[in-house]
């Protein structure tokens, strides 16, 4: 990791580290671990072998090794706050190498629905615009419209983006390559009563 990125890291650990402890959530953890990815959180050695196969971890607010341990000292809105979450390629890197067998890219999965859940994610970041852009489309019709899912990523993230986008969007409709309809699906009652059902 650059020099500049550690010390830009370690400075706002030692300068939000006496401010957090109140925030502390002491259930945090034990929830975590009851999710799927989650079971072998206790068992974490904090060795930094996730951390150091990373490909991304040089992009991340805290490595893989810090998110584990801020989950288990129950720093809930630190952790569902982060970008580290969201910058996780999904590799499974860290899983394949991990001594103590931690589905650590899951656990990654878990985070990002508990965040949207609690609407802590990064502001203005797209990756999670994205999940949930995708997943009402997808519930509300069954399928993604690329055109549309991405109009809404940049309307509700950066709007003026959307405008410097326009003349790819022209040329793409002109192609025949996107249209302005949404694909959908027969019998979407039956898809939204599947999925209302899982999320209770």
């Amino acid at each position: 990791m650059p020099a500049n990125l550690f010390s830009l890291d370690g400075m706002r650990r030692r300068r939000t580290g006496a401010r957090r402890e109140a925030d502390r959530d002491p259930d945090f953890a034990r929830k975590v671990a009851r999710t799927p990815g989650g079971e072998k959180l206790f068992e974490c050695i904090q060795c930094g072998t996730c951390s150091g196969v990373c490909p991304v971890s040089e992009y991340m607010d805290y490595t893989p090794r810090q998110i584990i341990g801020l989950v288990r000292q129950g720093f809930r809105r630190e952790v569902l706050s982060s970008r580290t979450i969201w910058l996780c390629a999904s590799c499974y890197a860290c899983a394949a190498h991990c001594p103590a067998g931690i589905k650590i890219t899951d656990l990654m999965y878990a985070l990002k629905r508990m965040a949207i859940a609690a609407g802590l994610f990064p502001a203005r970041f797209p990756t999670p615009v994205l999940a949930q852009e995708f997943y009402k489309m997808v519930k509300s019709k069954g399928r993604s419209t690329e055109s549309w899912l991405m109009m809404w990523r940049f309307l509700r993230t950066q709007p003026l983006d959307l405008v410097k986008m326009t003349p790819l969007g022209m040329r793409l409709f002109l192609s025949g390559r996107i249209g302005p309809g949404t694909e959908r699906i027969e019998r979407r009652g039956d898809l939204k009563s599947i999925s209302d059902r899982l999320e209770r």
